[in-house]
């Protein structure tokens, strides 16, 4: 099993053809974490945009003292998917790369998910289930709920997830878009649908639907460092379920499938998607041994 590690920086830098890369990180309470997460943070990274769900802690404080050139971003509602969509409004980078605060993802493994968007893809999605992958986290409950989630997912949408509920994700800006996500203009008290932690499962349910090149990315899950997670594990997990049925039926995200395929065939000819055999099919690329 692969040790949390302490300290420094990737000491791979990518070359000058690497795009400019926006790290988003929803944060409630996160103030011992960040030095952990920041301190492991590639050092060319475009932008750090750390979404605050109004904390009681020093997380914003902690944020501008580590990188004084960090985004500072208040959600409008509550819950990580408002985070999310908040973030993503801010964002100015050709790459989205989505990152937890409390240390359980590797910000290390970022230039992974970024090859495999400059080799081709147009969403790079995390999996812990893939041979270089792993978890100290998820427990036999959430794993056994993980597996059933994804073969839901995938005879709904025609993909091959292996990891439908990881949030360790990345793609390109330009299919904001897809995704459909309101921020919001105004902060509000309620909890709208979304908001909560299916949206990584309406996000991947969406990129299926817009018929975009996905490639899973073999990743390690730490435990957390600090705090306890806000994940309940029945509740979160019917949230889940709830997400497949009503993307299943709606038509976020399919209706800009023809616009975006449009728009990406000129920039992918040596990796032409055959969207006529398999129209939502993802293509599962272990890219540490390809």
């Amino acid at each position: 099993m692969p040790r949390r590690p302490t300290s420094g920086r990737n000491p791979t830098s990518p070359d000058a053809a690497t795009p400019r890369v926006s790290v988003v990180i929803p944060t409630y309470n996160e103030a011992k974490n960040l030095p952990h997460v920041f301190s492991l943070l590639p050092d060319d990274v475009h932008e750090v945009i750390v979404v605050d769900g109004r904390s009681v802690d020093d997380t914003v404080e902690v944020a501008l003292s580590l990188r004084p050139d960090v985004r500072i971003v208040l959600q409008t509602r509550q819950g990580k998917g408002n985070a999310m969509a908040c973030g993503f409004a801010a964002v100015t980078g050709d790459v989205v790369v989505m990152l937890d605060a409390d240390g359980s993802a590797d910000p290390r493994e970022i230039p992974l998910f970024v090859q495999a968007l400059v080799d081709g893809a147009d969403y790079a999605k995390g999996s812990r289930f893939l041979n270089g992958g792993g978890s100290a986290d998820i427990t036999r409950m959430r794993a056994w709920g993980n597996r059933w989630l994804n073969r839901s997912a995938n005879v709904l949408f025609g993909t091959r997830y292996t990891d439908l509920c990881y949030g360790y994700n990345a793609f390109w800006s330009r299919h904001l878009e897809v995704l459909e996500l309101d921020p919001g203009e105004r902060p509000e008290e309620l909890k709208r649908w979304g908001d909560g932690f299916e949206i990584e499962t309406i996000i991947n349910t969406r990129v299926a639907k817009a018929r975009l090149r996905i490639v899973e990315v073999p990743s390690f899950e730490f435990e957390r460092i600090h705090g306890q997670s806000n994940l309940n594990t029945w509740r979160d997990g019917f949230r889940v379920l709830r997400a497949l049925g009503v993307e299943r039926l709606n038509r976020k995200g399919r209706r800009s499938a023809g616009r975006v395929q449009r728009q990406l065939a000129p920039l992918r000819p040596a990796v032409p998607l055959d969207t006529s055999a398999v129209p939502h099919e993802a293509e599962v690329v272990d890219i540490r041994t390809a």
